[in-house]
Formats: C-alpha cells, structure tokens, sequence
C-alpha cells in the first residue's frame, strides 16, 4: 500500500505524517505521533481505552482510520492539562478521589467524562453512569470513578475550566 502524507490536529498541534489508509488513529498517535497517554486495549472498539475526542464527541480510536480525522480537532488526555502543566478539573479529580488504579482506562475514561460534562455540565449519578457505559474499568468497581465526575462536575460548574 502506498503511504499519503496528513495532517492531523492533535492537541491544537498540526502534524505531518505518513500513513497507510488502512492505519488506525490509535497507532497513528501512539507511534508516530509519540503521545502514549492513548491507550488500546482491545483493539475492537469494546472496552473505550483508546477513547479520544475527535471534534469534541468521544470516539473509538482502535476502531477509526487515521486519514478519515484530517480536517478534524483530535483531543488526547495530553491534551486537556494547560500550558503550565495544571491538570484539567477532571483529571483532578480523578487524582483526588482515587478513581485510578492501575491507570490505563483512564484515559479514555477521563475523555469521555469531559465530553459529558461539555453537553450536560451538572449530570446526575444515573446519566454519569450511562455516560461511562462504553468505557471499561477492572480495578475501581466505578464509584470513585463516578464521584470523582461528579465533583468535577461541581469544580467546573463554579467556573474553574480549561
């Protein structure tokens, strides 16, 4: 197969890079790209650890072709902390409320709460849980997890947000 050169936007970054049109924006990120915070876990689109935002809405990357995102705002967990290392409420909260483990859901976990919080800022604990129902946890049980969103919910209702 022939390679193409794209451009993706990865954390309001643009990146050059060569690709087979068969590659997955998972690999594409980790590998040449060089930001591992993207995880792939199954490699089937069933566990939401390669979880990224793509123009805000929590997408699959194991699952989504890289040449298909040119044009299009990549988000990664590298992604949400600022310019001076200040983590994102959300990954705070994460850290506060001990809703990481072994760590490597969260990620995508942490995503896919962000993508959440951005469509309904103040969701009830039913409708975080139904949020975080593609994404797959083996160590925490998911209530930290849960109020670890539901308090940056609060964080970020009080005008503390990236």
């Amino acid at each position: 197969m022939k390679k193409q050169l794209i451009q993706l936007e990865i954390n309001n970054r643009v990146y050059e890079v060569p690709v087979n049109p068969r590659d997955l924006l998972v690999d594409v990120i980790r590998k040449k790209v060089g930001l591992t915070g993207t995880k792939k876990g199954c490699g089937q689109g069933d566990c939401g650890a390669c979880t990224v935002l793509i123009d805000g809405a929590p997408v699959l990357s194991c699952i989504t072709l890289a040449i298909a995102c040119q044009g299009k705002k990549i988000t990664t967990i590298e992604g949400l902390a600022d310019d001076r290392g200040n983590l994102h409420p959300i990954q705070q909260a994460f850290v506060d409320h001990g809703a990481v483990q072994c760590g490597f859901c969260t990620p995508g976990m942490i995503l896919t709460a962000k993508a959440l919080l951005d469509r309904n800022p103040q969701p009830g604990e039913a409708e975080i849980k139904r949020g975080i129902a593609g994404n797959i946890c083996r160590c925490t049980g998911y209530k930290k997890i849960v109020e670890a969103i539901s308090a940056a919910a609060a964080t970020i209702s009080k005008g503390v947000v990236k």
